[in-house]
């Protein structure tokens, strides 16, 4: 991958006399530029990326009960992609996650579910996100017991995969806007004087419109971290005042098998897990 054209860009901008500086986390390059803008950089291949972002953006501003960032710019240079962006105020989660009670990362976790169920009600959706779900899950499962395996999972675990996925019934679905990626890094958290308050979401290129389920797998993996209480405050925050059943946690569960970002063997060195591999039981143990 070339360096994008990050002094030229400002140039063109009218902004190369502000100070920059590169965020260290994330897979593009991202640079905050001054202390209220942000440039983030696609390569040519991940145009699309870059169109389902800037078009996400457009379609939130003002939609949400938190910031998103306002789009400013859009462009290409160098054979890259751009977006120029408004820095949204807060701190990611991640960098204060460690710090945080039980009490106050459960609370988190039910605020970071109140903005999921925002997100999924807004209706107008970008024409960029004109995708057939059904065909992306059906790639995912022909894809899946590949995927995995790659992963370096278990065979004891990838031999599962295919009769668990022939038993969950996908097909029903009214598809919403999923972020797909609720990871600490992408929600901003700012403290009002009495708790830590969710403040901001960012990181849209990845969005899709799906099954909200796709949406809880990094809910209750990375949001909650395997925390059943954490996993439950979520569920509350995004409406559900009892648990949807035992139906609902297998297709969080399937979701997590066919997320395209998925690796479930990462996710068993700190997820629950049962005595003997068995996904029905590990549906209950993350999802449940």
């Amino acid at each position: 991958m070339t360096t994008p054209p990050l002094r030229s860009v400002l140039a063109d901008l009218s902004l190369d006399h502000h100070p920059t500086t590169r965020f260290t986390s994330g897979s593009l390059p991202v640079h905050a530029v001054g202390d209220d803008l942000v440039l983030k950089f696609y390569p040519a291949e991940d145009a699309d990326e870059a169109q389902v972002e800037a078009a996400v953006l457009g379609a939130l501003e003002g939609r949400l009960s938190v910031t998103t960032p306002r789009l400013e710019a859009i462009g290409t240079a160098g054979g890259w992609h751009y977006t120029l962006m408004r820095r949204v105020p807060g701190l990611g989660l991640d960098t204060v996650w460690d710090t945080l009670s039980p009490t106050e990362r459960r609370t988190l976790c039910a605020d970071v579910g109140e903005v999921t169920a925002e997100l999924h009600a807004v209706g107008d959706r970008p024409a960029a996100l004109d995708q057939d779900w059904s065909e992306f899950v059906r790639g995912r499962r022909e894809a899946a017991a590949g995927h995995h395996r790659r992963q370096g999972l278990a065979p004891e675990w990838l031999d599962l995969i295919p009769a668990f996925l022939d038993d969950v019934d996908l097909s029903t679905v009214s598809p919403v806007l999923l972020h797909t990626e609720l990871l600490h890094e992408h929600v901003l958290v700012r403290h009002d004087g009495k708790r830590w308050a969710v403040s901001g979401l960012i990181d849209f290129e990845p969005v899709m419109t799906g099954a909200p389920e796709y949406e809880f797998v990094a809910a209750s993996v990375y949001l909650a971290e395997g925390d059943p209480a954490g996993w439950r405050g979520f569920l509350r925050g995004y409406g559900y005042q009892a648990h949807p059943g035992e139906a609902f946690a297998r297709r969080c569960l399937a979701y997590t098998v066919l997320h395209r970002y998925s690796s479930l063997r990462r996710y068993l060195e700190w997820m629950p897990l049962p005595a003997k591999p068995s996904l029905d039981e590990l549906a209950v143990l993350w999802f449940g």
